[in-house]
């Protein structure tokens, strides 16, 4: 897709947010390394980070079908490493300083307050990108990757406070660095090993929500969606930190055991589930409305349904590294990519998400600019293949021509899964955009005229 223009406004927002994320990470390292001195600092991070590739990995494999842009990945990871784990600090220390002072546990800041403004700090950057970025949305599977990557960073930050604070600071200054250390391995296999994934499956209710909120055209749904996911990251956030608090108050580990058990384990399990049955839905998105651009001439059958998994998508390109090198290849990435995005463009046509003049007409610049793309992209590979017949596909069938000379019209099969590289006929304009005189999708000539 072509590159939109860095004008000053743009520049001045993009300028204000990175120096607003990086003065909250001043803060954060300042904060952090006063109360916990410069080596617990050091030791925190180190055991910190090590967990967050395999996370953040986790939700890129989410997002195979179609990544969303680098530049939004590091922005939700930086703004829950900093901007919500600043705000929630502040937050936090004011409210146990109340509790105190009312003569309350402070052990009710983890149970009344942090739940609620580290959810909503969370969300925040992923709500932003929403409001201001909604085109950049295909659903469910990017409001998981974008919280998630949000809860990721605030629980990286979070572990260097419990890691290097309570573990390792805690036990030198008490009995010496070994002590330090033990306990920084006891909370490293406690909190992230065994319960690393807490901070991303809250959060991820917030992203179901934004998903949904996405991709519906009723403004009831795009309001309320966000809301009760917000709500319900909070309660079971609220819940978590509760099971802890009873269990210390009570001595009874069991509510700890059942809790852990009976509540989290299945949320975890029925969000995993969810996650891998919306990658494959996303990837069937393609079967479901590209089609109306193989009736116009534009694809083929076979190219639809080599998009429809990420395994006939690794065959389309093994296909194409054959046939045409290196260059193949990274056309075929190109094209696939594009091809997903014009399904996701086309499946919010369908479901009416632009009403506004100005939206529908970027809607029809974004169409042909995207079907241009996949039309270059085919160059690179189409035609190539000695092993597969010369033809040209029209819309509704082949015209295939052999080796004996012969030319003759062939029916699609029904569930074609090989990439047959054909020609294209001259096609028409693009299924969603419609000039003045045009009477609907119709093919083109059979043969263009000079193809032998």
């Amino acid at each position: 897709m072509p590159l939109r223009r860095l004008g000053w406004r743009r520049f001045l927002v993009l300028a204000g947010v990175v120096l607003f994320i990086a003065a909250c990470a001043v803060f954060m390292v300042f904060t952090l390394g006063q109360s916990l001195g410069v080596r617990a600092l050091l030791i925190g991070v180190v055991a910190a980070v090590l967990p967050v590739p395999v996370l953040v990995a986790c939700f890129l494999w989410l997002d195979r079908y179609e990544p969303e842009p680098l530049k939004y990945l590091i922005f939700c990871f930086a703004w829950g490493a900093f901007v919500s784990t600043a705000a929630s600090l502040t937050v936090n220390e004011f409210a146990a300083a109340r509790f105190d002072d009312w003569g309350l546990p402070a052990a009710l800041t983890g149970v009344l307050v942090a739940p609620f403004i580290e959810e909503l700090t969370k969300a925040l950057g992923p709500i932003l990108l929403l409001v201001f970025r909604r085109r950049e949305w295909s659903g469910i599977t990017d409001g998981l990757v974008y919280c998630g990557l949000s809860a990721v960073g605030f629980a990286m930050v979070e572990n260097i406070l419990y890691l290097g604070g309570y573990g390792y600071a805690a036990g030198a200054d008490r009995y010496g660095p070994a002590t330090g250390t033990q306990q920084v391995i006891a909370i490293f296999i406690v909190r992230i090993l065994l319960f690393g994934f807490a901070h991303p499956l809250f959060t991820s209710m917030t992203g179901v929500g934004l998903g949904v909120a996405a991709r519906t055209a009723d403004r009831r749904v795009r309001v309320l969606a966000p809301v009760a996911g917000l709500l319900l990251a909070m309660m079971l956030h609220g819940t978590w930190n509760l099971l802890p608090t009873l269990t210390q108050a009570t001595g009874e580990a069991v509510i700890m055991l059942y809790g852990f058990l009976g509540l989290m384990v299945p949320v975890f399990f029925g969000m995993v589930g969810l996650a891998v049955w919306l990658r494959a839905w996303e990837g069937r998105l393609t079967e479901r409305t590209l089609p109306d651009y193989v009736r116009a001439g534009w694809l083929s059958p076979p190219e639809v349904a080599a998009l429809s998994s990420l395994g006939r998508r690794h065959a389309a390109r093994t296909w194409a590294r054959r046939v045409a090198g290196d260059a193949g290849v990274r056309a075929m990435r190109g094209y696939q990519f594009a091809a997903t995005r014009l399904a996701l463009l086309r499946d919010g046509t369908l479901r009416g998400l632009d009403r506004k003049p100005a939206d529908l007409e970027r809607t029809a610049r974004e169409e042909r600019e995207l079907l241009e793309a996949i039309t270059s992209y085919r160059s690179f590979f189409v035609g190539r293949d000695p092993q597969a017949p010369v033809g040209v596909w029209d819309g509704s069938r082949y015209h295939l021509r052999f080796p004996d000379g012969s030319q003759r019209p062939v029916a699609a099969p029904d569930e074609p899964v090989v990439p047959i590289p054909v020609v294209l006929a001259a096609p028409p304009p693009p299924v969603g955009y419609a000039p003045p005189g045009w009477q609907g999708l119709r093919p083109a000539a059979p043969w263009p005229p000079g193809q032998p």
